[in-house]
């Protein structure tokens, strides 16, 4: 009752309408919320721009003005994303007669009487509950929903994930078919039915909301998923928001439990979050960092070295001087010098995919040998944190580097690094010298 109240009060709906346009006319490409005229505004009258546009399922509107389906869904749903994931100020009635598309090709919000609003914790647990999913990690998915009050304490959780486990598909691997919202949250219905859940206002607020969306969506492109579509935003929150959740879910995503970095999901999480709109990569390089610096940070540090160590020896003693090189720049605190030779080496390891041997050509005389397997993912890692790119500011690299070269962590283990690359170039000259062959390579896994 007080919400179709509130939906009543002009005033207040113009309020509401200022609000999103402020918070995310500006924050989201080609969104626009018309301007209030709050003079002429009473409760009973509500006086705003006239908009000349038609709806998102206009086919032959969209047809006449050249617009791009996908295009107006991306917009639609980052849109969606950033006002339940990242604000919490959400429309929470987004069907197709409150949105206009306007003929530049925009995406005009209306009528704002029902909104509603989700607080960090749950917002939070939302990004989180994909985290649990795409891990399939369904017993931190049961306990979150315990804590954010959806299942009474006490409650024998193990059904529930074992339940969760059978009925949900893996969000990394299904049909995108079967990542379907409705479908999924028919499954979960199911088992809030069978068990003992209680939903919260907010919670079916956003499930309807998301649920009219995905409709919509599809409506204007059948291959429209919201789940597949939220994973590049869920993944750039993750790794650049220094919310305490967050990066535990970070850490839960890229590392194993025993501290092991997971580099294929790192890799994926790194290609997904440079999908999203504001995605500033610097950010998520620096709180990288500051997890590798942290007490948290030294079982994968020592981890990366070994790592850097075993794949190096799979490489020509070219390579290996380009690494020693960074390495050696690190260790003495000359950042720009290592930033060069980390380039470099990128190049390098990039060796062999599309046009990269012409490239390679112009860095080194001879032929090198095809890096590894792991040493070309290593290579493509680094592109997606920016070492390369025609989007990448190599600038940004300074600071950064700047601060592992100041960390008494970072120069022990470089100059441990350094010890063991120099024994391993000092191994190979040797057998050159004297003739002998060279060491049986080990296979990357």
């Amino acid at each position: 009752g007080e919400l179709i109240y509130r939906e009543l009060d002009y005033v207040a709906e113009a309020a509401n309408a200022q609000r999103f346009s402020e918070l995310y006319a500006n924050q989201v490409k080609d969104v626009f919320v018309p301007k209030v005229y709050s003079e002429l505004t009473t409760s009973k009258v509500l006086t705003m721009e006239w908009v000349e546009g038609f709806r998102l399922t206009d086919n032959e509107s969209l047809e006449k003005y050249g617009l791009d389906r996908k295009k107006l869904v991306d917009t639609l749903v980052q849109c969606s994303l950033r006002q339940i994931l990242g604000n919490g100020f959400f429309h929470a009635d987004p069907h197709a007669g409150n949105l206009l598309v306007v003929p530049d090709g925009r995406l005009c919000y209306l009528d704002f009487g029902m909104m509603s609003y989700a607080g960090a914790s749950q917002r939070n647990g939302f990004i989180l509950a994909v985290v649990h999913i795409v891990n399939r990690d369904w017993d931190e998915l049961v306990s979150m929903y315990q804590r954010l009050g959806f299942i009474p304490e006490g409650t024998n959780l193990k059904p529930i994930a074992i339940a969760l486990e059978k009925s949900l598909p893996d969000a990394l691997n299904s049909d995108i078919s079967e990542l379907n919202f409705k479908n999924v949250v028919g499954k979960l219905g199911d088992i809030m039915y069978t068990y003992p859940f209680s939903l919260p206002p907010f919670y079916i607020s956003i499930i309807r909301c998301l649920g009219v969306l995905e409709g919509l969506a599809i409506q204007v492109d059948p291959q429209a998923r919201i789940i597949s579509e939220a994973y590049p935003y869920v993944a750039s929150r993750v790794l650049t928001d220094t919310q305490g959740e967050l990066q535990e879910a970070l850490r839960r995503l890229a590392l194993t439990s025993d501290g092991k970095v997971r580099w294929n999901r790192l890799e994926r999480l790194l290609s997904e979050a440079r999908e999203s709109q504001g995605y500033d990569v610097s950010v998520a390089v620096s709180s990288l960092t500051d997890y590798l610096i942290s007490d948290d940070g030294e079982q994968l540090l020592n981890d990366f070295a070994d790592q850097i160590v075993e794949g190096v020896d799979n490489l020509s003693t070219e390579t290996i001087s380009y690494i020693v090189e960074a390495v050696r720049a690190l260790a003495i605190k000359d950042e720009v010098a290592a930033v060069k030779a980390f380039r470099t080496l990128e190049t390098i390891l990039q060796a062999g995919e599309g046009n990269n041997q012409e490239i390679l050509r112009e860095h080194l005389s001879n032929v090198l040998p095809d890096p590894t397997p792991s040493m070309r993912q290593f290579g493509r890692i680094t592109t997606l944190l920016g070492a390369r790119g025609s989007r990448s500011d190599p600038s940004k690299l300074i600071p950064i580097v700047r601060r592992l070269s100041q960390e008494p962590k970072i120069q022990r283990v470089a100059s441990e690094i350094l010890a063991r690359l120099g024994e391993l170039m000092l191994s190979r000259s040797l057998r050159t010298v004297f003739g002998l062959p060279p060491k049986e390579r080990k296979n990357s896994t």
